[in-house]
């Protein structure tokens, strides 16, 4: 039986990937890997996760998810910043669904030492 690969895109395993993140066993070390990780939590409807690395600043008091969007992958176009030596970064991608595509550039923050999704401009 073959293991599924993270939503993310990289070639690994969910569980070795972003599922760690999801399950709070390690922090995102990256804004990059942070926003792979919470794309991912759209995949996989986990509305916690998001609410936990969103901004405490931008977080909204509940998330909505459509259980109906089929993410089908994600592209990341371009990051500013966002490494252990930073305290803000960038991350501009593009995440295609069935009918559709999200373009944008996310801001992210460093609260505590833990990389969150500040907000993002939609680009396109």
């Amino acid at each position: 039986m073959t293991t599924p690969l993270c939503p993310c895109g990289r070639s690994e395993p969910y569980e070795r990937c972003c599922g760690r993140f999801h399950a709070g066993a390690a922090a995102a070390p990256t804004a990059e890997i942070l926003m792979r990780s919470r794309y991912s939590a759209f995949v996989r409807l986990d509305a916690g996760y998001l609410l936990r690395t969103w901004h405490p600043r931008t977080r909204p008091a509940r998330l909505d998810l459509d259980p109906g969007t089929r993410w089908t992958g994600l592209e990341i176009l371009d990051t500013a910043d966002g490494s252990a030596f930073h305290s803000t970064g960038t991350v501009t991608f593009r995440a295609s669904y069935r009918g559709g595509s999200l373009h944008e550039r996310s801001r992210f923050e460093r609260v505590e030492g833990a990389w969150v999704y500040v907000d993002g401009e939609f680009l396109d």
